[in-house]
């Protein structure tokens, strides 16, 4: 081929990095010109973040530099941020330059939707990136040792409200009411000073979880101090507290947006339609009316028929649909049939600090640390997918 194709990915997420990955294998260096655009030099696992915010794990644990996982002889990387898709030119705007395209993978993740809640912004910590969990530890961690420093002791400044008791807001939750102990011990604080709330508008914590696994991951959190206000919207947040529907006012100094995720913005500014800043996918990924465009994880739609409902974005999901994008994107270039998706959903497992998750696998439940062993199974199994067993001896996480 005279002139090979250039292939351009938004976004080194899962969805993108895997995308890259299988691409410079199944493609010669002849046969396409592959480039990554990314903000950072470095991949993050987005699922691990509730431990570093908490303070259990290290940030940089969860990020590794993307030249050590793929191969830049193969790929070009940019580093930059995406402005705009021209999709009638085939271009992408960057802040400093621009991209022409002949297929579009657009990977580049979700931001948090706050439902038009006033204040969330302003007042709560809604980052769910290293920088953002960085920011929540060292502000919790301070919050603690602010405490006995003032004369008059201010208990808001160890209430910690999070919005969300979908799978973020237990994880994060989980993580930090194992982690309070041992801030109280350090900074010496009696541990009934510490309070915590999940608040949810949803009738149901983990809506669309097993009723069982969500009765046992409410009851150890309540064991643990973890006051639950279900079926109870947030009506604003303000500095320094939350203002609830039913008019209760909560005062605290450390509010942690964890009520889920919308598409990325630059996917309405680009033109697209969109439900939530995510696009309602065909079946072979691609963006309805456009041939070059393929869509992948959070930005991407896609109905779960059984249910009638959106399936939920995950990791598990924007890593299949990579692996469908990738073949897809081989075909077209090479020729071959194009793939529909199917989402496979292998198992759904939440952590909940510790040695302690709920999760479901194929039709078996699994309670506490059988499940706890699961989970970092699966963390490990991707990095096995990304790097070969490498990363996996590099970032991996024991299960025992």
């Amino acid at each position: 081929m005279l002139n090979k194709p250039n292939i351009v990915i938004l976004g080194a997420g899962y969805g993108g990095m895997i995308t890259a990955s299988r691409l410079t294998k199944e493609l010669g260096h002849n046969e396409a010109a592959i480039t990554l655009v990314n903000k950072h030099d470095y991949h993050y696992q987005t699922t691990w973040l509730h431990e570093p915010a908490a303070g259990t794990m290290h940030p940089n644990r969860t990020r590794m530099p993307i030249k050590s996982v793929l191969d830049l002889n193969k790929i070009n990387f940019v580093q930059d941020v995406v402005v705009e898709i021209k999709r009638d030119e085939k271009k992408v705007i960057l802040e400093n330059g621009e991209l022409d395209y002949d297929y579009l993978v657009i990977g580049l993740g979700s931001e948090p939707e706050t439902f038009g809640v006033p204040g969330v912004q302003e007042y709560a910590f809604s980052k769910w990136t290293v920088n953002g969990a960085r920011e929540v530890k060292e502000h919790i961690e301070y919050m603690f040792a602010k405490y006995n420093n003032l004369a008059e002791k201010r208990d808001e400044l160890l209430t910690f409200v999070v919005a969300g008791a979908g799978f973020t807001g237990i994880e994060f939750i989980g993580e930090l009411s194992e982690r309070v102990p041992e801030l109280c011990d350090y900074y010496d604080i009696p541990r009934e000073k510490v309070k915590m709330y999940v608040i949810e508008a949803a009738p149901t914590a983990l809506p669309g979880f097993d009723p069982e696994l969500v009765e046992y991951a409410m009851n150890l959190l309540e064991s643990r101090g973890v006051e639950f206000k279900i079926n109870c919207p947030i009506k604003e947040v303000t500095k320094g507290a939350v203002h609830l529907a039913d008019g209760e006012e909560i005062k605290a100094e450390t509010i942690v947006w964890a009520t889920g995720v919308r598409g990325n913005s630059i996917i309405e500014k680009s033109g697209f339609e969109a439900m939530r800043g995510r696009i309602k996918v065909e079946p072979d990924l691609r963006a309805p009316g456009h041939d070059d465009v393929f869509v992948i994880g959070d930005c991407a739609l896609i109905i779960n028929e059984e249910i009638n409902r959106p399936y939920p974005p995950t990791a598990q999901i924007a890593m299949q649909m990579a692996a469908t994008c990738a073949h897809n994107l081989k075909a077209l270039i090479k020729g071959g049939e194009l793939q529909s998706f199917k989402p496979e959903i292998k198992g759904t497992v939440a952590s909940l600090g510790g040695k302690e998750a709920i999760g479901v696998v194929g039709s078996r439940k699994l309670f506490g640390s059988s499940a706890s062993f699961m989970k970092k199974m699966i963390d490990n199994r991707y990095l096995f997918l990304l790097g070969g067993p490498s990363l996996v001896m590099k970032k991996g996480k024991s299960p025992f």
